[in-house]
């Protein structure tokens, strides 16, 4: 009987180990890192971040240069750092529309890839993306696209940057943690389109998508004017296990309100269908959509970083964070329905 009391100890000693080590490191993810880079990333200097225009070349080499600074590795087989493909995309009424993705298209772009190798089961994935572009260069103004989608970007790097220090500290994931910053998913979900046609890593290992798109704003449609939320869409729709494990964090951890009112699927938005997640969810890989909202400033030149609610950026962060732990270094895998 004492060795199996001990053998329990040791086993609930061990889990709580886990999750001091995931506030340990979340702590790293702070307000400040994330308005130092989010301003830096919604300055002017890139314009917007366009797809195909000069303001996004510069943003995907600030992006590789970070993963590089952090020490964090380039994905399996991209071009250091950088997925390139090119989509026929012409330009109506100051904005861009998307024709067709095709090898020999008018715009060339990039994805940006990196990876954090799990230590037990490397060949298992959690993919963690966030598009990169923005609004661009438009009629002459530039859309600086904070919160869309600077706010998922810089989210992105901050917890990538928490992960690699844990790894550092001994406390590397089980599972790998890929890294993934789409290019023109303004112009139609195009660089996650690509991605699932041309996977870096096998779609049939990869465990889970949590997608992060707009997260740095408070939603002035909301009923609930409690500001302690995210909207959370699509944790349910093909495993009822990654809807589970999503809300057991968030009660151990953030204690937000997690707001499911865009994950009907009867929604009139249609949001689940609207962001680079849905790409994954259309190939039967559970995914989170992780959202705030829409606001006044959504699409228009005023989309910028003095309007981001860093405090809450900082929440919903770390949440994902936290979730990313538990997933990436459970025992048992995501299960679907």
């Amino acid at each position: 009987m004492k060795k199996i009391l001990i053998s329990v100890l040791f086993i609930f000693l061990k889990g709580l180990g886990q999750d001091e080590n995931s506030f340990k490191f979340s702590k790293t993810i702070t307000e400040l890192e994330l308005s130092n880079l989010l301003y830096e990333y919604s300055s002017d200097y890139f314009e917007g971040r366009g797809t195909g225009q000069k303001g996004q070349k510069k943003a995907v080499e600030f992006l590789k240069n970070y993963y590089i600074k952090e020490g964090i590795s380039p994905g399996k087989n991209s071009e250091n750092y950088f997925q390139p493909f090119s989509a026929s995309i012409v330009r109506q009424n100051g904005s861009y529309k998307r024709l067709k993705l095709d090898e020999d298209g008018e715009i060339k772009s990039e994805n940006v890839i990196s990876i954090i190798k799990g230590s037990i089961y490397p060949e298992q994935y959690i993919v963690l993306s966030a598009h990169l572009d923005g609004s661009g260069f438009n009629m002459g103004e530039i859309y600086n696209s904070a919160d869309d989608n600077g706010s998922g970007t810089v989210a992105l790097l901050e917890i990538a940057q928490a992960f690699k220090l844990a790894e550092k500290n001994g406390h590397g994931p089980k599972r790998s943690i890929v890294f993934l910053h789409f290019s023109a998913e303004e112009n139609g979900l195009i660089g996650s389109e690509f991605y699932v046609k041309n996977p870096l890593y096998d779609l049939k290992n990869t465990v889970v998508n949590l997608n992060l798109d707009m997260i740095g704003r408070i939603d002035p449609k909301r009923v609930d004017k409690n500001q302690n939320y995210i909207y959370l869409i699509g944790s349910n729709r093909l495993s009822n296990d990654l809807h589970n494990i999503s809300e057991k964090v968030n009660s151990k951890t953030e204690k937000l309100i997690l707001d499911y009112t865009y994950n009907s699927p009867n929604d009139p938005n249609r949001f689940y269908e609207r962001s680079d997640h849905w790409n994954f969810a259309k190939n039967n890989i559970p995914v989170i959509f992780y959202f705030s909202g829409t606001h006044e400033d959504y699409h228009k030149p005023t989309d910028t970083a003095d309007k981001i609610e860093y405090k809450l950026l900082k929440k919903r962060t770390k949440l994902i964070f936290h979730t990313i732990w538990e997933i990436a270094n459970r025992d048992q895998t995501i299960s679907l329905k």
